[in-house]
């Protein structure tokens, strides 16, 4: 019989300081999730609505996601909720992984995140896939009046009734996300709801999301991009799909049929979603990864003393060279090993095998 998969759930400090939870299941090639504001990494696991859909995502790839801050397990109390935070928190998780280069998922509010994270690093993602995304928030986009005031009385919705037990205020978000859910996947997603995070975090998350646009950054994409979008979502509309691929004519759009944001296992989008992903990205594709094998003697003595901690002062005074020097191996290390930060040429120096022996001090 085989074992029922687990997670491996993990945390990393972000720029801020703010602590990030991100989980890591599956085998194989990597693909990583953006973060997402409605999202609690244990509570989905074992939800209805989420375990199945993340359990493909780790079939034929190691699947790695994260909470979004002020969500989830990661930290809630936080001062900073902008795009950009987010996206240094990306940042933060792909290299406390120790991940180089990856296709990228960006669902929902995460596909903002993912766009300009595969712009600003194009070195770093080989493949981008959005799903029920948007490149602009509600007040920028061509919004009617009515589909703005609508948005901010969904607004005044999650600051009333977000954590009540009751869950009728929840359900007019819920009715959104998956109008043809079965009621026990209804009750499971309003649960989510309520333990992801505070009515107040809600409210700011959706505030800022209204306000997103990275269609300068969706117009630099380099790498093959994949766009899908559910011809009746009611949470994110499909013309903001047919924007998005209108403004990169070398992305592949693919409509998907029915109403549901969030896609289950009934849907005909479903199939269609990990049909076009699978083939999208192939489960043995196999990505350019630094090797140590490529590495000098120096580089491999100064690759060590990186991976023990020591900083270009100290490694400049251990190996008797000036530190102006150090500092220029280092970068040019860096740029054979494809590193961006120094973590994470800690990270991938020490999986290999760097600085396991004991070193003089």
């Amino acid at each position: 019989m085989t074992p029922n998969p687990t997670q491996d759930i993990r945390f990393a400090a972000s720029f801020d300081g703010t602590r990030i939870a991100y989980a890591r299941t599956g085998i194989g090639p990597p693909l990583v999730q953006a973060g997402r504001w409605v999202g609690h990494l244990e509570f989905e696991w074992n939800s209805p609505v989420r375990r199945s859909f993340l359990l493909e995502l780790g079939r034929a790839n190691t699947f790695y996601r994260y909470d979004s801050r002020g969500c989830g397990m990661s930290e809630r109390d936080v001062a900073d909720l902008s795009l950009e935070a987010q996206l240094r928190d990306f940042e933060t998780v792909v290299d406390a992984a120790g991940l180089w280069r990856f296709p990228l998922l960006g669902m929902s509010g995460g596909g903002a995140v993912a766009i300009t994270y595969a712009a600003r690093h194009p070195e770093r993602v080989s493949h981008l896939v959005t799903l029920g995304a948007a490149a602009r928030g509600v007040l920028k986009r061509d919004s009617t009046p009515r589909q703005v005031e609508e948005a901010m009385v969904l607004l005044k919705v999650i600051e009333v009734g977000w954590d009540q037990e009751n869950s009728a205020f929840r359900q007019t978000y819920t009715s959104q996300f998956m109008p043809d859910a079965s009621i026990e996947h209804m009750r499971a997603w309003n649960e989510l709801q309520r333990m992801t995070t505070s009515p107040e975090t809600a409210v700011r998350h959706r505030e800022e999301i209204h306000r997103w646009d990275v269609v300068e950054d969706l117009q630099r994409i380099r790498c093959p991009m994949l766009i899908m979008h559910c011809r009746g979502d009611a949470r994110v509309p499909f013309s903001e799909a047919e924007f998005m691929a209108g403004r990169l004519p070398s992305a592949r759009f693919v409509p998907l049929e029915g109403r549901n944001h969030i896609i289950m296992e009934h849907d005909l989008a479903w199939t269609q979603f990990f049909t076009e992903l699978r083939a999208f990205i192939p489960s043995g594709q196999t990505l350019n990864e630094p090797s140590a094998a490529a590495l000098t003697l120096r580089e491999r003595q100064i690759l060590e003393l990186v991976a023990h901690g020591l900083d270009n002062a100290q490694i400049a005074a251990r190996l008797g060279r000036a530190e102006q020097t150090i500092k220029n191996n280092i970068t040019q290390l860096f740029d054979k090993l494809g590193m961006h930060t120094r973590p994470q040429a800690i990270v991938w120096a020490r999986t290999a095998g760097f600085g396991s022996r004991p070193h003089e001090r």
